[in-house]
C-alpha cells in the first residue's frame, strides 16, 4: 500500500452501503480516467495510475469501478497489477454491455455471447473466481434507450447461477428498465448519470432507497461537457474547495443510497475529492445548489 495507509479510514466520510451482502464505502473510486486518452491504450504514466489505485485503498476506499471495455481491458489489468491480492474488504464492481472498436467507439454487445465473453475477460483480468458485482449497460452512447433488457440480463443471471457473479445491477437504465430487472432477479445498484444539473433520476432515486438498493451517480460534474455553473463555483469559493468536492458533497447529502465513483488519474485530485466527503454544507448552501437543476 501507499505511504498514506497511517491516513486511516477515518479520513473518509461518508459512510458505508452494503451491496447485497457486501460492505462498500459510500465514497469509492472510478477506474475509468486510468486507460489513455479517450479511454483506449495503456495510460501515459504507468507507475502514476498504480499509484493512484493504491492510494485510494490505502484512503480506505473499499468499492473501486471498472468495465472491460476501458482501454480495452487496461483499467482492469493495472487494478490487479496494482491491489492483487486483493483485501477482504475490498469490492470491484464492474460493468458489460458495451465494447470498444478501433474509432473508439462505444458499440453495443449484448448477445448472451458477449456477455459470456466479457465476463469471463473480466475474470482472468482481475485475476478473480467470481465478480463481487456486474452491472448490465443500457442504452447506447448516446444514452438511455428504451427497450427490453429480458435476453440480456437472464443472460447473467445465468452466469450468476454458475458462481461467476455474486450479485447484479444495471448501467445507463429507465425506471422501466430497472423495474423489469428486479422482475427477473435481485439488483444491488443502478448506476445512471445524476449531478446537479442532471435531476431527471430524483424519483427513481428515492424508490430505489426505500428498496436498500444503491444508486451510482456517473459524470459527477458532467463529464464530457463540464458542469458550467457559477453557483458551484461560488460556493466552492466561500468554502475554500473545488466544485467537485462541492458536488460529491451535495450528492453524499441527496440520499443515503447515493455511492460515488469519482474517477481521477492523479493522486492529488483523489485527495481532493476524499476531502470533499468531509465538507459540510449549510441549509443555505444546499438551497443555493438545489436551484442549479430546477
Amino acid at each position: 500500500m501507499s505511504n498514506s495507509t497511517n491516513t486511516s479510514t477515518a479520513s473518509l466520510s461518508g459512510g458505508t452501503w452494503t451491496l447485497g451482502d457486501l460492505t462498500v464505502t459510500r465514497f469509492g473510486y472510478g477506474a475509468m480516467q486510468l486507460a489513455g486518452p479517450g479511454v483506449m491504450g495503456p495510460p501515459a504514466d504507468r507507475e502514476g495510475a498504480l499509484a493512484v489505485l493504491r492510494e485510494a485503498a490505502g484512503l480506505g476506499i473499499s468499492h473501486i469501478d471498472t468495465a472491460g471495455a476501458y482501454g480495452p481491458r487496461v483499467t482492469n489489468q493495472l487494478i490487479r497489477e496494482a491491489l492483487h491480492p486483493y483485501s477482504e474488504s475490498l469490492h470491484i464492481v464492474t460493468k458489460v454491455g458495451a465494447v470498444r472498436d478501433q474509432q473508439g467507439g462505444w458499440p453495443t454487445a449484448r448477445q448472451p455471447e458477449d456477455l459470456r465473453r466479457a465476463v469471463h475477460e473480466n475474470l482472468e483480468d482481475l485475476g478473480l473466481d467470481s465478480l463481487d458485482v456486474v452491472n448490465l449497460r443500457l442504452g447506447d452512447a448516446q444514452g438511455l434507450q428504451p427497450g427490453s433488457l429480458a435476453e440480456p440480463f437472464e443472460a447473467l443471471v445465468e452466469l450468476q447461477q454458475q458462481g461467476l457473479i455474486r450479485h447484479l445491477g444495471v448501467s445507463n437504465a429507465t425506471a422501466e428498465q430497472v423495474a423489469e430487472a428486479q422482475a427477473i432477479a435481485p439488483i444491488v445498484c443502478v448506476q445512471n448519470m445524476y449531478n446537479l444539473a442532471h435531476r431527471q433520476d430524483d424519483e427513481l432515486i428515492d424508490e430505489l432507497a426505500g428498496q436498500g438498493i444503491a444508486y451510482v451517480p456517473f459524470f459527477p460534474l458532467g463529464g464530457f461537457t463540464p458542469l458550467q455553473s457559477t453557483t458551484l463555483s461560488a460556493v466552492a469559493t466561500r468554502l475554500d474547495s473545488t466544485p467537485m468536492a462541492v458536488a460529491l458533497a451535495w450528492l453524499l447529502r441527496r440520499s443515503p443510497n447515493i455511492l460515488l465513483i469519482p474517477g481521477t488519474s492523479s493522486v492529488a485530485h483523489l485527495r481532493e475529492n476524499v476531502a470533499g466527503t468531509r465538507l459540510s454544507l449549510t441549509d443555505e448552501e444546499l438551497a443555493e445548489l438545489e436551484k442549479i437543476g430546477q
